[in-house]
């Protein structure tokens, strides 16, 4: 990304008086930044052509600034060319997200939320084709299902994965089964497309994330989405416990506590 803001510097440099240099200068960061911004925010990958008329950038600028950024894994390409958000930068936004001074507000409220469903509850945002575990509080029973923050798991049989899934257009969602491997984890994974297809659906008529032992055996989980303000998905939150001490339709009795929580910790994420 430096090279990239120093290209564009140097390229008129040696003719421009001092003011003019500082301008530009900032320009070209500021310029970087706006194309961060709107991959982070698009709903689909951008393609140059997209960016340059969004920002109003020449085209050689953006292809520059891009493979700069693509060489730093900020940004990375898809395979239509269009551009989405990188492994760094993926990892610099979970990051402020768990240290900023809100993590407190957030605690208070899984804690709540942990308390009256009387299970692990936590939140899960989408990184690729897994889902990552972001925040969570555990409960106290002796027999846990152990998986801490920042675990990854796979989006087609998880309840978090599954609702994220069931929120995306309907070409993307079959593109993006279309390529997965859907391995079979537990004894109710669902491994064909077209079975996928339609819980997926009944999830994006219910707005509720489930997994019967499709996951881990033994284990069911629920989950509801937590928005951002434009009405897309951030993250889930969800709840799972070990069958022996709650079936699936126990927990998803907890549903509108769920909902309750997620719309508290909607205002946490959305002040930013």
């Amino acid at each position: 990304m430096v090279t990239a803001v120093n290209q564009d510097i140097h390229d008129g440099e040696s003719k421009l008086p001092d003011p003019v240099k500082r301008r530009d200068k900032g320009s070209s960061i500021v310029r970087v930044l706006q194309i961060i911004e709107a991959i982070a925010q698009a709903d689909r990958p951008l393609s140059p052509a997209d960016l340059a008329s969004l920002l109003d950038i020449p085209k050689p600028s953006v292809h520059r600034l891009l493979q700069q950024l693509d060489a730093e894994s900020f940004v990375q390409p898809d395979i239509r060319g269009g551009w989405m958000a990188g492994r760094r930068l993926r990892g610099l936004s979970l990051s402020v997200l768990a240290s900023d001074s809100c993590k407190t507000a957030r605690q208070a409220i899984l804690n709540d939320l942990a308390e009256t469903i009387g299970e692990t509850c936590g939140i899960a945002v989408p990184d690729g084709t897994r889902m990552l575990y972001f925040d969570r509080v555990q409960t106290n029973w002796p027999l846990q299902i152990n998986l801490p923050v920042g675990t990854h798991t796979p989006i087609w049989c998880t309840s978090s994965g599954k609702l994220y899934l069931s929120t995306l257009p309907d070409a993307q969602r079959q593109h993006i089964l279309d390529h997965l491997p859907l391995t079979k984890y537990a004894r109710n994974t669902l491994t064909d497309s077209e079975s996928l297809t339609r819980a997926l659906q009944d999830i994006q008529q219910q707005g509720v994330g489930i997994d019967n032992e499709e996951f881990v055996d033994g284990m069911v989980a629920c989950s509801v989405p937590i928005l951002h303000r434009d009405g897309r998905m951030l993250a889930s939150l969800f709840t799972h416990c070990p069958v022996i001490r709650k079936s699936l339709q126990d927990l998803t009795r907890f549903v509108p506590d769920l909902r309750r929580a997620a719309k508290a910790l909607e205002e946490i994420f959305n002040q930013r």
